[in-house]
């Protein structure tokens, strides 16, 4: 299964909906693009849905930490959701699930992500 991606403006927040199987820097390139043209016009929230994301390894989660370090590095933040239990025991193991802000759904992280704003 190859790795699709959508995404969808929520009033000051980009939710990407990711699904398939990320195993290749190259598949993400749009979504990297996509990422740093919203950063350079000052969008810098980012809600990043694994619910359809079958599967990811090492180079899935450099993504992940990619979206993560531009987003903060833009001042903005990026919140995962919807994580199953075979990507979450990989971020248990790789201790990143202490890096990462994560929620339960996408409505949850765009919450969380409000928070931010609001302080």
């Amino acid at each position: 299964m190859s790795f699709t991606y959508t995404s969808k403006k929520e009033g000051s927040i980009l939710v990407f909906h990711l699904s398939g199987n990320l195993i290749e820097k190259t598949q993400a390139d749009n979504l990297l693009q996509e990422l740093n043209d919203c950063i350079a016009k000052n969008n810098v929230l980012f809600v990043v849905d694994l619910a359809d994301l079958k599967y990811l390894n090492s180079t899935g989660l450099t993504i992940l930490i990619q979206i993560l370090t531009k987003s903060r590095k833009a001042g903005g933040e990026a919140v995962i959701t919807n994580v199953n239990n075979k990507i979450n025991e990989l971020l248990v193991i790789t201790k990143l699930n202490t890096v990462f802000t994560v929620a339960d759904t996408v409505a949850q992280g765009i919450s969380k992500l409000e928070k931010v704003v609001s302080n």
